[in-house]
């Protein structure tokens, strides 16, 4: 008897002691699960919520090792998650982010809070007076820096149909710039290997952070979606410049701390120089894209005929 009580306090005494080795089942603020899956808990401050009943922007608070306080649209995947919220409410809530897609849900009101807009321009930094840009619309040349340290111009690409985008290379939501820049990688790797494409085509991403994004910088980034510089240029050049351009477009940009506030644009010029398509925001395909370049490339080929006399 006293051996199979020793037997069982000891067998009871290794059960506690794994118990207490396993980690807690507690959900961290931030880590990743086998799919690659990074957990945040976050608070902000609602700004705007969109029609579309699945979106809504958010000033938020510091993600510790993630990202710095900003404001940002994010997607639910619930409507739900959304009732009820108004601009200027408080809330808490889980943001999920994996390698291609991020979304929040466990959204709570908190309590109401002051919205604090950022500056529309800081009083120090010049900008220029632009008109807004609209499909048919030529498109003014700007002057760049590439990420070979060369000077390039929109101008010459003259000819050829451009797709335009912009980003920054430090923006850490998967859905944002890197969606944006995996879009280009598969529209340049179908143009490139389509029987019968054309040839007179050109993509363009534009960082509108010059002073971290130096030639050196973009290179790097350049080179992680494998692409061919006779096809795909990396660029920035002085903000003045990059104010004027992301105005044509609507597309406000505010630095805050180590990040951007912005929103997204891809626009496609045609091989005349002029807009012939806008993408708003990151819905588009990059088969949409690969077709809108193709019908660009084909505007060059548009010759007028010389006028003919009916004879009667």
């Amino acid at each position: 008897m006293k051996c199979f009580d020793f037997l069982a306090i000891t067998l009871l005494s290794c059960a506690l002691i794994a118990c207490r080795e396993e980690p807690a089942k507690v959900l961290p603020t931030a880590g990743k699960g086998q799919t690659n899956q990074q957990i945040f808990f976050v608070k902000g401050v609602v700004k705007k919520l969109d029609s579309n009943g699945k979106t809504v922007t958010i000033q938020h608070e510091e993600v510790p090792n993630y990202m710095p306080a900003m404001t940002m649209p994010f997607e639910v995947k619930d409507s739900k998650e959304l009732q009820g919220l108004q601009p200027g409410d408080a809330v808490s809530f889980r943001m999920s982010v994996t390698p291609d897609q991020a979304w929040i849900d466990q959204v709570q009101k908190t309590g109401v809070a002051q919205l604090n807009e950022p500056p529309s321009r800081p009083s120090i930094r010049l900008i220029r007076d632009v008109e807004p840009l609209n499909v048919g619309d030529v498109m003014p040349d700007y002057r760049f820096t590439n990420e070979l340290g060369q000077a390039v111009g929109l101008s010459d690409f003259k000819g050829q149909a451009l797709a335009l985008t912009f980003i920054f290379t430090r923006c850490p939501m998967p859905d944002f710039c890197p969606l944006v820049s995996k879009n280009f990688a598969a529209a340049y790797l179908q143009l490139s290997t389509m029987p019968n494409a054309p040839t007179n085509w050109h993509l363009l991403s534009i960082s509108f952070d010059p002073h971290f994004d130096t030639p050196a910088v973009l290179k790097a980034y350049a080179e992680s979606y494998h692409y061919d510089t006779k096809r795909w240029s990396f660029v920035t050049g002085a903000m003045i410049d990059i104010d004027a351009i992301t105005e044509q477009f609507n597309l406000p940009i505010f630095k805050q701390g180590e990040n951007w506030d912005h929103k997204l644009r891809t626009a496609i010029i045609d091989a005349q120089g002029r807009v012939q398509k806008i993408f708003i925001y990151n819905q588009w395909k990059p088969q949409e894209l690969v077709d809108e370049i193709i019908k660009a490339a084909s505007v060059v080929e548009r010759k007028e005929l010389p006028a003919t006399r009916v004879s009667n």
